[in-house]
Order: structure tokens, then C-alpha cells, then sequence
């Protein structure tokens, strides 16, 4: 009998063990973004990015492997700004080379001269499987960008990110309903956008033909806004928590809540970030009438925790809502995503082309 207890305690002990150890990969990627956030440590946002991808694959990310096909991307990129002259003569030609160059790797296909042969460079394509991640979260990661030459508007934008970093210059990500791209700033025209997952330059037209992009999100800088580096962190940190939840469904919610309310500090009005926040406090109200046994909504609200999540998620959601976000269908964001290559001429922008 006394055997029996010691083998259970020590397998407990050991499972208890195991779980630290996998949640300690989540930690350590949540105190980089944290460190990076308050220049404790260098920014690097292909380092924040690959911290996270790390936790969910419990440190087994080859991101020597990954950093080698960055690398190889960048010096295409450079070779590309070498040998290509831009019809553009602003005092921001370098930066915009550098631009063009990104854009044309992950976008255009592109002859490449080896020796004597010319071969045909493919460039990464959208992935119309699993656009969401639904079945498996690594669908939206770079490194199974990088692995498979194919992404959607989560990897591909990110990548972006990542190889202007290495270059020497800034990109901006920006939000859209269940979608992120790329916003840049140059001295011909100002701001414009880069639409990854289509190839074009978009005007903010076809952002606002979504009809999900309520005019207070813009004000708010929820949707539409170039986000700084920081903020771009800020997305990571919804990432992090996001892959959390995947990896264990049954936590209690408190890395969730730590991640979504750093993230707040950061951008206040990052939905994504409001929406962690409130469906965790969501799922620890259901969570006390799963334990109480009970279907009803007003005999649970007795309990003084119960009626403090209830308020406190309802307040979240008023809030999500008062500040312009809207939830968009992820069967009609397809088609708007789709309408960019059926009405191109249409949503274009035409300075671009001069």
C-alpha cells in the first residue's frame, strides 16, 4: 500500500515537473517581448517572432536553420537593389529599393543568372488551407512560411517586417478585420499600402469595402493604423498567449490575462488584445458554473468572484464595441480578400504606377 502511495506521489511529482518545464518555454518568449518592450534587450522583431513559434514547439525550433533562409533572403534582396534601378529619384530612393526588394521576393516570380542557365525564382504564394490556424495554429507561423513557400496575412506580413529589419529600415504592420498588412511612408506620396497575400498596393477603399471597418475603429486606431515597433510587440504577446491557450486548453487563464493586459499597456486599443482579455475572463465565469454544477446565469452570480468576472467581462465587450471594432465573418473576410485580384483596376492605387 505505502508503494503504491509513493509511486503516485512521485509520478505526480514528475508530471508536475513536466508541465514546468513546458511552460517555462512560454515564460522565457513572454519575458524576451518584455524585455524587448522596456530596452532591457535589443528589439529584434524576428527574435520576438521566433520566440514565440519556439514556446509552442517546446524549444524545438531550428531557428539556425530559419535564420540561414532569412539570410539567403536578404542577400537576394541586396542583389536585387544592386542590379535594379528604380524609376524613383526622392531623397528616400535607398529606403525604397529596399522596399521594392522585399516586395518583389515574396511577391513576383524572378529570373535569377546561375552561370550559364537562368532560372525562374518562385515567389511565396497564399495558402487558402486553414487560413486561420484553426486546425493547426503553426498554419500562421514564418517558419512554416519559410519551410513551405506558403502563408497567409499573418506569416507573410511578418516576414516582411523581418527582412526590412535586416535591411536596415522600418515597415509598419497594420490591422484590418481578421487580417494584417503592411503600411509604408515615403516622400512621393506618403502613406500606402502593401497587400502581401494579393501582390497589389490597395487603396484604403478596399479596406473600407469590407463594410466591418466602423469609422471609430480608425479614430481609435484600432484598424487602419500604422503600428510602431513596439506595438507590433504588443501583437506578439496576443500571439504568445494564443498558442498558450492551444497548447494547454484547460490553464487557468492567468498567463493569458498577464499577456493581454501587457499588451493593453502597450496599445490600448489593440482589440486583439481586449478581446484575450475579455473571452478570458469569459471562459473563468464559465468555468465557476461548471464547478457549481449549474446552467444559470443568475444563481451563480451570488458568488462574489462569479458577479465580479460577469461585470468586469461585460464591461470589456461594451468597451470592444464602443471603440469601432466588429467581428467580420471568416467566410466574407475570404471573399474581400478575394475581390482584390477579381476588381484590381478597382481598388488599385494608382500613384504607385507613376
Amino acid at each position: 500500500m505505502m508503494k503504491n502511495i509513493f509511486v503516485l506521489i512521485t509520478l505526480l511529482i514528475l508530471s508536475a515537473l513536466s508541465r514546468a518545464q513546458e511552460n517555462h518555454f512560454y515564460n522565457d518568449s513572454y519575458q524576451t517581448l518584455d524585455n524587448m518592450l522596456v530596452d532591457k534587450q535589443p528589439y529584434s522583431f524576428k527574435s520576438a517572432v521566433f520566440s514565440v513559434e519556439n514556446a509552442y514547439y517546446q524549444g524545438k525550433l531550428n531557428t539556425e536553420e530559419l535564420n540561414r533562409k532569412i539570410a539567403f533572403l536578404t542577400k537576394f534582396c541586396n542583389q536585387i537593389i544592386v542590379n535594379r534601378k528604380l524609376q524613383y529619384s526622392e531623397k528616400d530612393e535607398a529606403t525604397v529599393s529596399k522596399y521594392a526588394s522585399i516586395y518583389t521576393i515574396i511577391c513576383q516570380a524572378t529570373p535569377v543568372i546561375i552561370g550559364k542557365d537562368t532560372l525562374k525564382y518562385k515567389p511565396f504564394t497564399y495558402d487558402f488551407e486553414d487560413v486561420f490556424g484553426h486546425k493547426e495554429l503553426s498554419n500562421l507561423f514564418v517558419s512554416k512560411l519559410l519551410d513551405t513557400q506558403k502563408g497567409n496575412c499573418n506569416s507573410m506580413p511578418y516576414l516582411y517586417k523581418i527582412i526590412a529589419e535586416e535591411l536596415g529600415v522600418d515597415a509598419n504592420l497594420a490591422l484590418a478585420p481578421n487580417h494584417i498588412y503592411i503600411k509604408h511612408n515615403i516622400k512621393s506620396i506618403g502613406w500606402f499600402n502593401t497587400e502581401l497575400t494579393s501582390g497589389i498596393f490597395p487603396q484604403d477603399s478596399w479596406l473600407m469595402a469590407s463594410g466591418y471597418i466602423h469609422l471609430d475603429a480608425i479614430q481609435n486606431g484600432v484598424f487602419m493604423k500604422a503600428l510602431n515597433n513596439k506595438e507590433s510587440l504588443a501583437l506578439l504577446l496576443v500571439d504568445l498567449a494564443n498558442a498558450y491557450e492551444r497548447s494547454y486548453p484547460e490553464n487557468d487563464g492567468s498567463f493569458s490575462l498577464k499577456c493581454a493586459e501587457r499588451a493593453i499597456q502597450i496599445h490600448p486599443y489593440l482589440a486583439n488584445a481586449l478581446i484575450l482579455q475579455a473571452e478570458t475572463h469569459k471562459k473563468q465565469f464559465q468555468r465557476l458554473m461548471k464547478e457549481q454544477n449549474t446552467k444559470d446565469i443568475q444563481s451563480i452570480l451570488s458568488n462574489p468572484k462569479a458577479k465580479e468576472l460577469f461585470d468586469l467581462m461585460n464591461k470589456e465587450y461594451a468597451h470592444i464595441h464602443k471603440i469601432g471594432y466588429r467581428s467580420m465573418p471568416e467566410e466574407m473576410y475570404l471573399d474581400w480578400l478575394v475581390s482584390l485580384k477579381t476588381e484590381r483596376s478597382k481598388y488599385e492605387d494608382k500613384r504607385l504606377q507613376k
